[in-house]
């Protein structure tokens, strides 16, 4: 018996110190020495301080600001906790809302989020992802249409030229990998971030 025992035993304990030490630890040099940014978080930084991730979104209401896409997060009620209460762009609990197109809740939130876009002074046809959520929940980044959008509402409320405003998206949208794989985005934090130096004597 212990014949067949000891190799089952002895490949266990080599898979494990294989798979479970040994893999990890290499996977872990490789990306520190080669994406050292990525592998830490992709963590933006402002003055020193680490301010957020360029990965994850932050949850911007001031008009003063540029907005990010909708967030579809939750948190357990603090209440109650066998309910859920809406948490924009909580990282422990990345998700989308998962309603469908004929789901009668999903249609009175984008209708609302309609609104509240006009309201807010977003000019033009209300860009896609100016409503609706993203799958994880968390998305940092927004299209070009989308922020372009936003230029009248957020340089009224700073009072800057819109010119300077528009100048600055612009300059913030990344292309698609390699011109092929992605869209054309705009990273709010970063945009945000570059406001603030933007208007900073």
């Amino acid at each position: 018996m212990l014949q067949h025992i000891r190799p089952a035993v002895v490949m266990l304990a080599a898979f494990t110190l294989l798979t479970g030490l040994i893999y990890p630890l290499a996977v872990t040099a490789i990306a520190q020495a080669v994406f050292p940014h990525q592998a830490n978080g992709s963590l933006i930084h402002e003055n020193g301080v680490v301010v957020g991730s360029a990965l994850i979104g932050q949850n911007f209401k001031s008009d003063r600001y540029f907005h990010p896409r909708p967030s579809a997060t939750s948190d357990t009620d603090p209440n109650d906790s066998s309910k859920t209460i809406d948490a924009p762009y909580n990282a422990a609990a990345s998700t989308g809302s998962n309603l469908g197109p004929t789901s009668q809740k999903l249609i009175d939130r984008v209708k609302a989020s309609v609104a509240a876009w006009r309201e807010a002074g977003g000019a033009g046809p209300v860009p896609a992802d100016a409503v609706t959520t993203s799958a994880s929940g968390l998305d940092p980044d927004v299209s070009p249409a989308n922020a372009l959008a936003q230029v009248p509402s957020v340089a009224k409320a700073r009072g800057l030229d819109e010119g300077k405003v528009r100048d600055l998206v612009q300059a913030s949208v990344k292309t698609p990998f390699l011109g092929l794989i992605g869209e054309p985005r705009v990273n709010i934090l970063r945009l945000n971030l570059a406001l603030n130096r933007l208007q900073s004597p």
